[in-house]
């Protein structure tokens, strides 16, 4: 068992960066920083700082679904790429916590 850092990164999921999702632009940076993994987990429901709830539930709602990107790595490597991309968080919410990888 290791000691790690997993980063979870909040974001909309109409979120972008240039012409392309900014979940997509994470993950890409996060591959080519040698990070050991990155996944996205698609939400069916939640809201944020805008207090609006996005939903699956109702069509109209059905936009800007939450997104989450998920990290882990050494803990090093977490802080290091999050300062990296600090300009592409800005609207984001980010959490970091210890975890054991095993």
């Amino acid at each position: 068992m290791r000691r790690a850092l997993r980063a979870s990164i909040f974001l909309g999921e109409d979120d972008v960066f240039g012409h392309h999702p900014l979940y997509h632009e994470i993950v890409t940076r996060a591959h080519k920083a040698g990070m050991a993994g990155a996944t996205v987990l698609r939400g069916c429901e939640g809201y944020g700082a805008s207090s609006l709830i996005h939903t699956t539930r109702l069509l109209s709602l059905a936009e800007n679904l939450p997104v989450v990107v998920v990290l882990v790595d050494e803990p090093d490597k977490v802080r290091g790429f999050l300062d990296d991309i600090g300009v592409l968080l800005a609207e984001a919410t980010v959490v970091v916590d210890e975890v054991e990888v095993r």
